[in-house]
């Protein structure tokens, strides 16, 4: 049995609306891509005590295949009395940070769940300074993670609220 003139006609029309889609979609991933993100607000961060006068890095354009990159967010304890750090983590494990004093380095610290992420019992002093070092991995998702991405790094004190510090990246191939 031949199909008809009617039936044909109506696979062609599904097959051509299918390709228009397609091609509409593919065409308005790559200009979302090439689209420069606005510059973000510079602004202080802090809870407390504990600052940060760079809360917001972006890495820009970053290649999968060319590896992991990193950043140190400078932090201050503006109080007049000592801020303990009691916890370091990230909102995924294709990050990691490293709480970086004048007694020394502790760390990498990852995702909570994911691995062993103790506590931190790390002091810093009334106008004391110190460095989250974060390193990000564009590769850890694979073909999925390419885009962009956003990610954020929490320092827990005990003496107020989390210190959140946030990176963003548009990983290429």
């Amino acid at each position: 049995m031949k199909p008809s003139r009617v039936m044909n006609g109506i696979f062609y029309g599904l097959i051509a609306f299918s390709v228009i889609v397609i091609a509409l979609g593919i065409f308005r991933s790559r200009e979302n891509v090439a689209k420069p993100r606005p510059e973000p607000v510079r602004q202080v961060a802090a809870t407390g005590s504990l600052q940060s006068s760079e809360p917001y890095f972006d890495f820009g354009n970053i290649s999968m295949a060319a590896g992991k990159v990193s950043h140190s967010f400078r932090i201050r304890n503006t109080g007049d009395s000592a801020i303990t750090v009691t916890k370091l983590y990230t909102s995924c494990m294709c990050t990691t940070a490293t709480l970086i004093t004048p007694a020394g380095r502790k760390g990498p610290f990852g995702m909570p769940g994911h691995g062993f992420n103790p506590g931190i019992s790390q002091t810093v002093a009334p106008g004391g300074n110190a460095q989250v070092e974060v390193v990000f991995d564009p590769a850890a998702h694979g073909p999925a993670g390419i885009g962009p991405t956003e990610r954020v790094v929490t320092v827990q004190i005990s003496e107020s609220a989390p210190l959140e510090l946030r990176f963003a990246a548009m990983v290429k191939p």
